[in-house]
């Protein structure tokens, strides 16, 4: 009786794969086989959606790739595997919401053809909205800083008078023409008048 052994081969994928709505995902699977790559290898990815339900085959690989013909992935799917190198990759173009699911590669390479497939969860979110400096923006910009700084400038002036108001010396003392000042009321209503008051006489004689 004959024995043959039998080889298994081994897959592996990332678990986990995120990526925005619109961006293309390489879904990346390796694999490594004790036997030589041959014309009978092939590659099979299936797709679960996250909502649930039936798993389907949807790309498959044996000597060359066929890809989806059904609606929701035609199109949108790229051969990016190189068998030679153990590689059996797939790319899936504008990603989208309903994309999110668990994708399954199984690889089989005669004899080898025992082994567990790789599974990668995809999670598509929401595209981030980016922002970007139009000229309208740019305008905006120049425009309403300075009125901004003008703003509250004024209303520091308004608030706070002492920004704008420097301290002034007291100016010097004036009067009015009809104020008294203390020490000049005796004076004050009466005519000054200038009198000549005679002191000494002297008698000159004249020569005989």
């Amino acid at each position: 009786m004959l024995l043959r052994s039998v080889c298994c081969i081994s897959v592996e994928a990332p678990a986990e794969i995120s990526v925005v709505r619109g961006a293309t995902v390489t879904l990346s699977c390796s694999f490594t086989s004790s036997s030589s790559i041959t014309s009978l290898m092939s590659v099979d990815w299936t797709f679960r959606p996250e909502s649930g339900g039936r798993e389907h085959d949807f790309f498959h690989f044996s000597s060359q790739a066929y890809l989806p013909k059904e609606d929701y992935f035609k199109g949108r799917v790229k051969w990016a595997g190189s068998p030679s190198r153990g590689e059996a990759s797939i790319q899936l173009l504008n990603a989208s919401l309903t994309d999110n699911g668990t994708y399954t590669c199984t690889v089989r390479n005669p004899p080898d053809v025992h082994g567990n497939p790789a599974q990668t969860v995809l999670t598509v979110t929401p595209q981030r909205r980016s922002v970007t400096f139009t000229d309208v923006g740019v305008l905006l910009v120049f425009v309403l800083v300075p009125s901004g700084i003008i703003t509250l400038v004024l209303l520091g002036r308004i608030l706070c008078p002492c920004w704008s108001v420097s301290e002034k010396r007291p100016a010097a003392a004036h009067h009015s023409p009809i104020e008294v000042v203390t020490g000049d009321e005796y004076f004050y209503g009466q005519t000054q008048q200038k009198q000549s008051l005679c002191c000494c006489y002297f008698k000159v004689n004249e020569p005989l």
